[in-house]
């Protein structure tokens, strides 16, 4: 058996060195002078062994205690081992708040995140949640607690702003399950017990037997070529405001050959992944106006003449993101529509003809499809979206074409001439 004398005596060696004291308990001495309790055993067939304490914080009589400790859960036909894990998954449990946590998933999801989406989650949990639990252990959590901070959202009036600061909650807990330190989700059952979103608007837009009218209204104005411009180009290319105000120069390939394309790099989209967009011929026609009406590219002005819409005096060196919204309300559609709806238009019609398929639409538009879809469905349908878009531009060249029968409408109201709108409205 061991003593205190003979333990301390031991001189630490490039290796281990162990002495036993009986019953599997062994005292082992490693390289650097530590001197730890381990116990060997077999559990299911197989020769284990667990660590203890250090000598001589743990004794040698509280090593004997624990000891026979183990050889009880033996019996009980546990594994020391795997109780073991469980308490150390227990503990750290129970030392984790709900702030590490969060910061945590924060860490493993921000590549994936844009600047400003990260910003707002930060600051939504920052100002809502943290303070109220963000000191309590995740296992500590209830749904009440929960129910409770998400309340007090709610009670200012943001109905919407608290089911989604439940959602960013939810998939925090989630984070934390498969590693042990969280065993349930407190959020899970939490909707049935919260106010109701309210009904779903959708972004308005312009009905789409008014585009004609539309295009008349548009031709007529004698405002900004520049917006002018921005606004055609993102009807035509089907992407957002924000993806048309910061396009750039060097992300055009192929515009002298049979395949153009405009690709828009992961950090400028909003679900951070690449956007390929295949150019039809009038989108090229489009680029070689702008190109024309860029001075700061023709004088080798670096920083402007990156950019297809620049504009000097902006914050972000581009025109504002209200620049064509402007334009829509000048031309007396503002109350009814706004960019991002003509997004909405594209969709419709295209899915309406029946002659694309859903998945090359909503690439198109850089919906990022969720779940297996997203797995096993990597293919960008180029050929098929390049067919797609040059319909697209066909058919909002046709609904301009039926806009100049508006304009002698208006200019000959005794003589209306509205056989060409009649024919775009009957022709999707």
């Amino acid at each position: 058996m061991l003593t205190d004398s003979l333990i301390q005596s031991i001189l630490p060696a490039t290796r281990p060195i162990k002495k036993a004291d009986g019953g599997g308990l062994n005292i082992c001495v490693l390289p650097g002078g530590r001197r730890e309790w381990r116990l060997s055993y077999r559990f299911a067939h197989k020769q284990k062994s667990i660590t203890g304490g250090d000598y001589p914080a743990m004794s040698i009589d509280r090593a004997r205690v624990w000891r026979e400790e183990m050889k009880a859960v033996l019996s009980a036909g546990n594994d020391p081992a795997d109780i073991k894990r469980q308490k150390k998954h227990k503990d750290q449990a129970e030392r984790t708040t709900f702030r590490q946590l969060a910061q945590e998933w924060m860490i493993a999801k921000r590549p994936g995140w844009s600047d400003r989406y990260a910003g707002v989650i930060e600051r939504r949990l920052e100002a809502d949640i943290l303070p109220t639990i963000g000191k309590l252990s995740v296992r500590s959590i209830l749904p009440r607690n929960m129910l409770d901070a998400l309340k007090t959202i709610e009670d200012r009036g943001s109905i919407e702003m608290a089911h989604r600061v439940r959602a960013y909650c939810s998939e925090i807990f989630r984070f934390g399950i498969p590693d042990g330190r969280v065993l349930t989700d407190p959020c899970r059952d939490l909707g049935t017990a919260m106010r109701k979103r309210a009904k779903v608007t959708h972004r308005s837009k312009i009905p789409i037997k008014e585009l004609p009218r539309f295009y008349a209204a548009l031709n007529a104005d004698t405002g900004s070529r520049l917006s002018h411009l921005a606004l055609r180009w993102t009807i035509l290319t089907m992407v957002r405001t924000t993806e048309t105000r910061h396009a750039q120069w060097s992300e055009f390939e192929g515009l002298g050959g049979p395949a153009p394309l405009w690709r828009i790099p992961a950090d400028r989209m909003k679900m951070r992944v690449e956007h390929l967009v295949p150019l039809p011929p009038q989108a090229v026609a489009l680029l070689r106006e702008i190109k024309e009406l860029n001075v700061y590219g023709k004088y080798g002005n670096e920083r402007f003449g990156q950019y297809l819409f620049p504009v000097i005096g902006n914050q972000g060196d581009t025109i504002s993101s209200n620049r064509m919204l402007v334009l829509l309300q000048r031309l007396g559609v503002g109350d009814k529509a706004t960019v991002h709806g003509f997004r909405s238009i594209a969709s419709t019609v295209l899915n309406e003809t029946g002659l694309f398929k859903a998945d090359w639409i909503e690439l198109q538009l850089a919906h990022v499809p969720g779940g297996v879809r997203a797995v096993y469905n990597a293919a960008r349908y180029l050929p098929h979206r390049r067919h797609m878009l040059e319909w697209w531009a066909d058919y909002l060249d046709k609904a301009e074409q039926a806009s100049a029968a508006i304009a002698i409408e208006k200019a000959t109201p005794a003589k209306p001439n509205v056989g060409a709108l009649e024919w775009f409205q009957s022709s999707w």
